[in-house]
């Protein structure tokens, strides 16, 4: 492979046809962002901007445009690390085939890092106000780095290359009250760097840090990719990149020696400030909250750099490609990670997250006629306490014995599920636990709660493809939508009685939508105090109480197992992707599931008609992202000029 700095990127890019350049001034203040977005959302290639208003580097985006894309980028290595995972999975499988996998011992020597004492990107020096200030969002706190290459070093073991962690954790280089010499840095729970900055804590010492951007794409896909503790991501990204990482030794943290940027420095222990608000992948804004602060001691950049970007928001963004790559490498692994359990799923629709997917296998008591879910419940436990899975809010989790179900195949995976699940037995809760550092449904920052929906055996119930002709509703519920078989859509007024923001996707979005984000956003300021008193109020809580106390358990829209509540019906049922991000992403499920016919037994909630959630938007959950008027028309207008990039705007 010849990527060793994103120039060599965008040229191979160039020669296969998957680049288009722009050479007109173009603002890295949202419009690149626009920009960005609706080429991905059109199917478009990369696209380099050389000539970036305020800034003296020129600008990739869409480097992940696509699966194809990405598997171009990595087409001389992918084959071989699969092989490499092969081999992991079953060491047997190397005297059977010995010609197939006779190159997996090359692989795997390129899998270890080493130290270097010089490299490209230390060649020049420059000041952090000279790097691309990029603005994704209206709301965004201020210019963030959004596909960073963070390494940190064990603060106890110096020096220990396996002890090296990489991650993708945002970078904010402005606003708020930083200084010109530091950014702010947001990491979340169950992220490596946490281990080496609360050791460093222990030691009172600052944690060496190095931010770097660029370079191969194989460390933009390692710092990504959900590794065991104990095996370092500059493993996975030599194998993938077809050479050992190298990494600048020095009075500093290991810097990426290929890397196109560098911002090198240190985290203080006892020193937190102001980070946010950013538009983040679930199609929210993460908010203002206290995060490390990182002191930069200096910034180089090597000859010809070029700054690579992403923007996220509601998927389906760049990032969407990432998580397939990933899903492609990781899914034969999963059923030697957790026995029993052939397939996990984290829907990118739902914000990855909020909702995953899982098919478990009943093995140990197939003599007994009893089709209840019993050790899929051990497997889903497994699931919940294993790295990043541990995140998931809803966990729906199927035995497949006839190994029918594709587990990429939502709807016709829930549907299976909602035919099997009992209701009265299947519904398992988590209260009182960690979610996503991203998410504003549950009780506090990182508080929340969980569910599991297990289902096993026959199918108990056909699903309704149509509303009965006799449907029913409870006065202030309208518009009941068929989302799909089994699965309802009814609107309610919002939880607050007022009216808040009911979408966010531009091509989708009411003309209203945008009027709504100023105060969604005010009334966020305070969070999560704000949370806290409305978790515990009756208000808005009591319209879907009154909802599941006007049916009875044999009342006909119990042929559907799911309702949700939603503030813009029709919305949500316009595509499956537009419910699941709905139901998903504005739910917690111990405060927001309930159903008809409910009951709580020896502490086990179920019921026994339909499971209701409340998917409204809630006053204290994080206010959605909206694009600027004045930017969509800028680009509206870019458009109509024609070019290689008009077919994609």
């Amino acid at each position: 492979m010849k990527h060793r700095s994103t120039r060599d990127v965008v040229e191979d890019l160039r020669a296969g046809g998957l680049l288009i350049e722009v050479t007109d001034a173009v603002d890295p203040h949202l419009e690149i962002a626009e920009i960005q977005r609706r080429v991905y959302a059109n199917g478009g290639p990369a696209v380099l901007f050389t000539n970036p208003t305020g800034c003296p580097f020129p600008m990739a985006s869409n480097l992940f445009a696509s699966l194809d894309q990405a598997r171009y980028l990595f087409r001389e290595t992918l084959e071989s690390v699969r092989r490499l995972i092969e081999v992991k999975l079953d060491p047997s499988a190397v005297p059977k085939r010995p010609f197939r996998y006779a190159g997996v011992p090359l692989t795997a020597v390129r899998m270890l890092p080493k130290f270097v004492r010089r490299a490209p990107v230390a060649a020049h020096r420059c000041s952090l106000a000279d790097l691309p200030q990029l603005k994704c969002w209206p709301r965004d706190g201020g210019a963030f780095v959004t596909l960073p290459q963070v390494l940190s070093e064990d603060p106890t073991e110096p020096g220990n290359l396996m002890k090296i962690n990489l991650g993708m954790y945002r970078v904010q280089l402005s606003g708020n009250d930083y200084s010109d010499q530091e950014v702010g840095l947001h990491y979340q729970i169950h992220r490596g760097i946490g281990v080496h900055h609360q050791q460093a804590i222990k030691l009172q010492k600052p944690l060496r840090v190095a931010v770097t951007v660029g370079g191969s794409p194989a460390m933009t896909l390692a710092a990504v990719m959900p590794l065991p503790e104990g095996l370092t991501e500059l493993t996975f990204a030599g194998a993938l990149a077809g050479r050992r990482i190298g990494l600048l030794r020095g009075n500093h943290a290991p810097v990426y020696r290929d890397a196109d940027f560098a911002i090198v420095g240190s985290i203080d222990p006892d020193v937190t400030k102001r980070e946010g608000p950013f538009g983040d992948h679930l199609g929210y804004y993460s908010l203002e909250h206290p995060f490390p602060v990182m002191k930069v001691d200096h910034v180089w950049h090597r000859k010809g750099a070029i700054w690579p970007l992403t923007v996220v928001g509601r998927p389906p963004q760049e990032d969407t490609t990432f998580g397939q790559l990933i899903h492609e490498l990781t899914d034969p692994i999963i059923p030697t990670v957790i026995p029993g359990v052939k397939a996990v799923h984290a829907v990118d629709a739902a914000g990855v997250h909020p909702l995953l997917l899982a098919i478990g296998s009943e093995r140990y008591m197939s003599y007994m006629k009893e089709s209840a879910p019993q050790e899929l419940l051990t497997q889903a436990n497994a699931i919940l306490g294993n790295g990043q899975l541990s995140l998931a809010k809803y966990l729906m989790i199927a035995d497949d014995p006839s190994d029918v179900l594709d587990i990429h195949d939502i709807e016709t995976f829930i549907g299976f599920v909602l035919q099997r699940v009992d209701w009265k037995r299947d519904l398992h809760f988590h209260t009182q636990t960690t979610i996503d550092t991203l998410d504003y449904t549950g009780t506090g920052f990182n508080k929340g709660s969980k569910v599991v929906i297990a289902a096993a055996g026959p199918p108990r119930r056909s699903l309704p493809h149509e509303l009965p002709a006799d449907l029913r509703l409870p006065d202030g519920f309208q518009d009941p939508r068929v989302v799909m078989p089994g699965v309802l859509a009814i609107e309610c007024k919002s939880f607050d009685g007022t009216t808040g923001p009911r979408i966010v996707h531009s091509n989708e979005r009411p003309s209203s939508a945008s009027s709504a984000q100023p105060d969604a956003f005010a009334r966020n300021a305070a969070w999560p105090l704000a949370n806290a008193s409305g978790l515990e109020s009756t208000t808005g809580r009591s319209d879907v109480q009154r909802f599941c106390q006007y049916y009875q358990p044999d009342d006909p829209i119990n042929a559907f197992p799911l309702i949700t509540i939603v503030d813009d019906s029709d919305f949500a049922a316009r595509s499956l992707n537009n419910w699941l991000w709905t139901t998903f992403t504005r739910s917690n499920p111990a405060t927001d599931l309930s159903g008809i016919g409910a009951e709580t037994i020896a502490k086990h909630f179920g019921c026994r008609g339909s499971v209701v959630i409340d998917a409204r938007y809630k006053p204290w959950q994080a206010p959605p992202v909206i694009e600027d008027p004045e930017t969509v028309a800028k680009v509206d207008a870019r458009a109509t000029r024609g070019g290689a990039l008009a077919k994609y705007l």
